[in-house]
């Protein structure tokens, strides 16, 4: 690797890599001091004090969804049993964060996205309280997460979610609070919009907003009782993102058939809530007219097939969605793994497995979802080389064990994240070979952040997280 990290405001070039379509040769980016390309030159050769990246050069990844304290429950969690008995699991991992443990911790996961391909990340963020549900000062969970975002240079849309219920109840109001979601949740729809206020101008005092922005969520429909979905509708500023859990599970559209009279999908439409600025996550068991009321909205499906397939959720209809108008965005949810190519392989492999053909997504649908349709979701300027985009890149080598013999635009069908030889977000270099140029190795982080919360949770009388599941 040649070069240097060097600030924004000087250039860029690749070796070969993905511009207007198609694989190009020498390409040569200028980048202002905001980190946008503002020129593109092909078939040139560098100059000096380029940032030189050999290899392939595609647009970074950008996820559309991660709960970053999930990652403690990697290796742990893959036992026998469903969604539901997932979730007692991640209830202990919730229980055992602190402010200063979470910090540690998103440092870590979000150092391992960086070196892995990914620029940027939509942090679904529900762990708001102390344990019993008591505020922490000056939003102290949400800036924890803010700062390690900046300590990884990462980009970070915060997305601070309304979590208001246990589930659904009689007559339009949900069931309360149990002990440990006490910590997620908000007194009603207005604390929750007066606390995503507050939080906004407090991350708009102290961050560059294109490093962190705030957005916000509806955990999901049983989370969030109907009388207070439509309170959110009204009060909701027009142009923040809006993200929410959609049709994960079977017995969640059930319970919402038999409160409402409609599928979560349809609850949404009655509302006003499905609009281009929505973007739902899994959208794995739709209707046909839930998937038409998507694509006329123009709303964003976020799929995060990796987490899908290790819960046994279920493939979602991705080319009815893609085909109805929906955008599909790409995302590593409880990082079960990271790694954006396995997520690009996996959505075209699972419409695969879901109808017996092939090539439902090409390689430039692929990359699409990875970069250009995460960052919508976000509510952030696209990825890549052409002038305008954010200068968000990954270099991957094309003679790997893996890759020896692809087409070079064919790698999404062979390149993994371990075949990633540099990240570059916003004209910066973060990451070369698997090292973060400012904190090393991203696997000795995890190691110690993961200690530190394993050993939080013992000292409460946690049960340690070994064994079994997601709210």
């Amino acid at each position: 690797m040649k070069g240097a990290a060097g600030p924004s405001g000087a250039a860029v070039w690749c070796e070969a890599g993905w511009y207007e379509g198609s694989i190009r040769e020498r390409i040569r980016l200028t980048v202002d001091s905001a980190g946008r390309v503002t020129a593109a030159v092909t078939g040139t050769e560098a100059e000096p004090g380029d940032l030189v990246l050999p290899g392939v050069v595609v647009p970074a990844a950008a996820n559309g969804h991660s709960h970053a304290f999930h990652r403690i429950l990697r290796g742990r969690t893959h036992a026998a049993g469903d969604f539901w008995s997932w979730r007692e699991q991640m209830y202990s991992a919730a229980g055992a964060l602190t402010p200063e443990l979470y910090e540690q911790l998103a440092t870590a996961v979000f150092a391992e996205m960086v070196v892995s391909g990914y620029a940027s990340v939509a942090e679904f963020h529900y762990v708001h309280h102390a344990p019993d549900g008591s505020a922490y000062p000056n939003h102290g969970m949400e800036l924890a997460l803010a700062r390690a975002a900046v300590a990884a240079g990462i980009r970070l849309t915060l997305l601070d979610t309304c979590y208001l219920s246990g589930g659904f109840g009689a007559n339009g109001v949900g069931t309360p609070l149990d002990a440990r979601q006490q910590r997620f949740g908000d007194a009603d729809a207005d604390v929750w919009l007066l606390r995503l206020a507050s939080l906004q101008a407090a991350v708009g005092e102290r961050f560059d907003p294109e490093q962190v922005s705030v957005g916000a969520a509806l955990h999901s429909v049983r989370a969030v009782p109907e009388a207070a979905l439509a309170h959110i509708a009204q009060r909701l500023p027009a142009w923040i993102p809006l993200h929410i859990h959609l049709s994960e599970q079977p017995q969640e559209n059930a319970d919402c058939q038999t409160a409402t009279g409609l599928t979560p999908t349809g609850l949404l439409h009655r509302h006003g809530l499905l609009s281009p600025r929505l973007s739902v996550v899994h959208a794995t068991h739709l209707t046909d007219a839930d998937i038409a009321l998507l694509g006329e909205a123009g709303a964003t499906a976020v799929f995060c097939p990796t987490t899908e397939a290790d819960l046994a959720d279920g493939l979602g209809p991705a080319a009815a969605l893609r085909d109805a108008g929906v955008a599909l965005a790409l995302g590593s949810d409880q990082h079960a793994v990271v790694d954006p190519w396995l997520e690009m392989r996996a959505l075209e492999y699972g419409e695969r497995l879901r109808t017996g053909r092939r090539g439902a997504f090409a390689p430039s649908d692929l990359h699409f979802a990875a970069s250009d349709a995460g960052a919508r979701a976000q509510g952030r300027t696209a990825p890549g080389l052409e002038p305008g985009k954010a200068c968000d890149l990954m270099a991957v080598d094309p003679h790997s064990l893996r890759t020896a013999g692809s087409r070079p635009d064919q790698l999404a069908f062979s390149a993994t994240a371990a075949d990633v030889t540099a990240v570059v977000v916003g004209g910066r270099l973060r990451a070369r070979n698997g090292s973060h140029t400012l904190l090393g190795n991203p696997a000795a982080l995890l190691r110690e952040a993961i200690a530190a919360v394993d050993s939080a949770a013992a000292s409460v009388h946690e049960p340690r997280l070994e064994g079994t599941r997601r709210p």
